[in-house]
């Protein structure tokens, strides 16, 4: 029951109220305000929960009925911005004006994830020193505490906005504030689930076992090779100069040598490592070369020889011996007294990969990365054999990318701040404007992110309160140069840039960015205004999207949408062109989350539709099918194949168009949506499809059901395991339990993958939608290791099976996931830990080791004792028995007095730790 006490936020558009006087709140400053975010009940009603908000004010004058409003993101929408038709908002609204306050859309658009709160009358005012708790009730649910409102500033009177911190409160032992709906019966995770979940023992791994992803065959001695850093050689044939040359800084990064390259043929030796072409050469004995195969043999009297198939195999032999060398020669190597020899196992390695598109997307539009941060992710997607890097640099929230001749698209598209009628910027999204800097229209925002974390440095191991404090780059963009140099870097490590361009939907930015044009131009030039304009000013058409756009579709009847179009590939083709090894392959052209008709309409009310004989009287879906044609006719005519979201095909649009040859991306498998058979039908129909099934393959989704861990939850939680078992030929085997925790049946409209379907599926790609991405350690965190599984499932030929199981009960792909947990702790995460990226061109600063999530403990408390393990095989454990102040390595369960309160944590080999946890006896 909302009580009458607590006030509501509530947005307002435009300007607040200036009829306070304006020096009345001189004294009233963001810095005095105080915030505190707690999620109380997820039983209030369907598809609400209810959260407050406390303000504290801290200053010398009072929060009074009028002449200030608090602006705020959330992507838990206030219920109270719902339509009159509706009744939740209609109760939210109600019981903001029990409290005197108001919650509204704070921009003019009223588009987005922007709010205002502000007082009504009869609101009493919040004296110095005082506290006062508003309820809110907010749409959908929050499992997580990066599911709250963020970025708050303060608007009093006048003056210019005033950054606010907040702090966020949720119990994990809380039912109300963790349990989605009455049908989730997902348990939040504990040290004691983790302790059960976590029965794997250590294992002795053959070499073969200690490389990510595993090769397909290894033979091995007990012989080993002792390279000698200052004697090494590199013999490399003409055609393979740039891998050595990668070789070479990449072996320099670790010990102290030349390295010398040479091209023609030198007597062998221990120290000689050989770079070698064979055109013909056949890894898996069936007859035909194999792309990208390599063959690496480690000799101790010959030294080292890499031949691959092609350049590419070459490469990624390379990449298999950076892996083989001992974690201590990468520990030594960010100290002053790097090893100066590396042992490495006398071994003959033969490998090639199972799919042929190996991939994954970065968002960088709502929430921006540097060029740096690209290309060190480059780096490592290549140290796993990833050959296809997708980078999404426009949707609504950003335009990340220079195209000559329309500077607008970023000099107003890459940027966002306090513009409510969006004249010079996009408004605020996601609580990140132009990050802790100027130039976004709010002032007095943290200095950095220790400030934005309430004074406590983050350690990016999980949900850090700066995210919800102004940490995240809103402004930011690639210039032509910066692109190219991404290109080269990428195109160096045989790794193709495939850049999406999301449309119709998904296209806020560019249409606010062209807006901008059209009034810079319009009074002196209305052709030019006019010429890249994007939509239809008389279009009354209703949508609502899933992020809570009602202006982000761009008009299928404009020329001068297509017009726009064309510049924007034929640039992008240009940059491409001047990079010579950069592939011209695909360009992804989105067509995703378009809402569904009939309580939406997408251009039905637009008079431009009529007027133009190519799109008068046509349907939604026909004019999807109209605009989406000619959008792939551009992109083919600057010689890219088209890419796009399996929605293309499975239900936007009318179903009956023939698109030719498209290269279709499905995402949309989440148990009980109905989707989950697409890619398959498609596959089977002929098409070359692309699996990044969201419940095992999207990188931004939260590791696990915890407050504490960042990401998203709306396909379920996605952790290593969850890669490493995805089954890219029988997703059902993945359907055990759906995201509430409920057993999920067989749908007989679900369509099996035949045989050519399985030739038409190319690959797999991992996803990292940027929402949550606010700084490259949680990028890190995220990415890493849950990649590892999905490179392993792109990679390794072999899946492992279901079945049989043995005499323990154990399956084949649980024997394996055992292995893999050895694999990650004892090897592929102590070299994170320390890896530096290859820079051949001395482009990145000099920057060592990931901050890859480190497994919480798990444990338990049994008749007196302390029982603990870990997930990954090799990492230490350590419990601490008086909250955390001191700590010691556990290695045998450890004595438990009554009155002992337990913590457990992990140490990586580099001596962080993960997030400490209470152990409930």
């Amino acid at each position: 029951m909302i009580k009458s006490t607590v006030k509501p936020i509530s947005l307002a558009i435009g300007l607040v109220c200036a009829a306070v006087a304006p020096n009345a709140f001189a004294a009233l400053s963001g810095s005095d305000i105080k915030l505190d975010w707690h999620v109380i009940d997820h039983g209030i009603g369907e598809n609400i929960f209810l959260g407050s908000l406390t303000i504290h004010n801290n200053g010398i004058e009072p929060l009074t009925d009028s002449g200030w409003a608090l602006y705020f993101n959330s992507v838990r929408p206030p219920a109270s911005v719902l339509p009159a038709s509706d009744a939740n908002g209609e109760r939210a609204r109600a019981a903001l004006a029990l409290q005197n306050v108001s919650i509204d859309n704070a921009d003019s658009a009223k588009s987005g994830d922007y709010f205002v709160l502000k007082p009504t009358a009869g609101f009493n005012a919040i004296s110095p020193g005082e506290s006062r708790k508003i309820e809110i009730i907010a749409q959908y649910w929050q499992m997580l505490k990066n599911d709250s409102p963020g970025g708050f500033h303060l608007v009093v009177g006048n003056q210019a906005p005033q950054a606010v911190l907040i702090d966020v409160h949720m119990d994990p032992n809380d039912p109300k504030q963790t349990t989605q709906t009455a049908t989730d019966i997902k348990p939040v995770q504990t040290p004691q689930i983790r302790y059960l979940e976590n029965q794997q023992q250590f294992e002795a791994l053959a070499v073969k076992n200690r490389l990510v992803p595993q090769p397909l065959t290894v033979q091995t001695s007990d012989a080993h090779l002792n390279l000698l850093s200052h004697q090494v050689q590199i013999v490399s044939e003409n055609d393979l100069l740039q891998e050595a040359q990668y070789l070479q800084a990449a072996l320099k990064d670790l010990m102290p040598g030349q390295f010398a390259i040479h091209q023609q043929t030198t007597t062998a030796s221990s120290n000689q490592i050989r770079l070698q072409l064979d055109p013909s050469l056949n890894v898996d004995s069936d007859s035909a070369p194999d792309n990208e195969g390599y063959m690496l043999i480690i000799d101790p009297f010959n030294g080292i020889t890499i031949t691959g198939k092609d350049a590419a195999g070459v490469f990624y032999g390379i990449q298999t011996l950076r892996q083989l060398i001992p974690k201590e020669v990468y520990a030594a190597s960010v100290t002053a007294t790097p090893y100066q020899h590396a042992t490495l196992p006398a071994t003959i390695i033969k490998d090639a990969p199972r799919f042929e598109y190996r991939g994954m997307m970065l968002d960088v539009a709502r929430n921006f990365q540097s060029k740096e941060t690209v290309l060190k992710l480059i780096d490592l997607l290549a140290l796993y054999k990833i050959n296809q890097f997708e980078m999404n640099v426009a949707n609504d929230e950003g335009w990340r990318l220079e195209i000559p001749g329309i500077p607008e698209l970023t000099e107003f598209g890459a940027k966002r701040g306090f513009d409510l009628n969006e004249h010079t910027m996009l408004h605020a999204f996601m609580g990140a404007s132009n990050g802790f800097l100027s130039g976004d229209g709010i002032e007095n925002k943290p200095a950095n992110s220790t400030e934005a974390n309430l004074g406590k440095i983050p350690n990016f191991q999980g949900f850090e309160v700066a995210q919800q404090n102004f940490l995240g780059q809103g402004w930011g963009y690639y210039t032509v140069d910066d692109f190219k140099e991404i290109l080269q870097y990428a195109a160096d490590r045989h790794i193709n840039v495939i850049l999406e361009y999301d449309f119709p939907a998904h296209a806020r930015a560019a249409i606010k960015a062209m807006e901008y044009r059209y009034n810079k131009y319009k009074d002196s030039d209305l052709t030019e205004a006019q010429r890249y304009r994007l939509i239809d000013p008389l279009d009354t058409s209703k949508y609502y999207t899933p992020q809570f756009y009602t202006d982000n579709f761009i008009n299928p009847a404009l020329p001068s949408a297509f017009a726009f179009l064309d510049k924007i590939i034929s640039e992008t083709k240009a940059m491409y062109d001047a990079v010579p090894n950069a592939q011209v392959t695909r360009l992804h052209g989105g067509g995703d989350e378009l809402p569904h008709l009939g309580p939406n309409e997408w251009w039905a009310q637009s008079p431009a539709v009529q007027q133009n004989p190519e799109t008068a009287g046509k349907t939604d879906a026909q004019l999807f099918d109209f605009f989406f044609m000619k959008w792939k006719t551009i992109v083919n005519k600057h010689g890219f194949e088209m890419a796009a979201w399996g929605d293309v095909l499975s239900h936007n649009g009318t179903g009956n168009i023939d698109y030719g040859q498209i290269y279709p991306i499905f995402w949309n498998n989440v148990w009980g949506w109905g989707n989950e058979h697409q890619a398959y039908k498609f596959a089977n129909q002929g098409y070359k499809v692309v699996l990044s099934h969201a419940t095992n393959l999207y990188l931004d989704l939260a590791y696990n059901k915890h407050p504490d861990e960042i990401g998203y939850h709306w396909a379920g939680y996605t952790d290593t395991k969850k890669a490493f078992e995805y089954r890219p030929f029988n997703i059902y085997a993945n359907a055990d339990l759906d995201k509430l925790g409920n057993p999920i049946p067989w749908n007989p409209n679900w369509v099996d993958l035949n045989d050519t379907g399985k030739k038409n599926v190319v690959g797999i790609q991992a996803q990292l939608f940027a929402e949550n991405q606010k700084s490259p350690e949680i990028l890190d965190y995220m990415v890493f290791p849950k990649l590892l599984g999905a490179a392993e499932r792109a990679w390794v030929q072999d899946m492992p099976a279901l079945t049989p199981l043995n005499q323990d009960g154990i399956s084949p792909i649980d024997a394996a996931w055992h292995t893999f947990t050895n694999t990650l702790g004892q090897y592929a995460l102590p070299l994170l830990n320390y890896v530096k990226p290859v820079d051949i061109q001395n482009q990145i600063t000099d920057v060592a080791g990931v901050n890859f999530r480190i497994p919480l403990a798990g444990a338990k408390i049994e008749q007196g004792k302390l029982f603990a393990n870990t997930r990954f095989i090799g990492m230490q454990v350590e419990y601490s028995l008086d909250e955390g102040l001191t700590w010691l390595p556990y290695y045998q369960p450890v004595d438990i007095a009554p009155t002992d309160k337990a913590m457990v944590r992990t140490k990586n080999h580099a001596g962080k730790t993960s997030r400490a946890d209470y152990v409930m006896p």
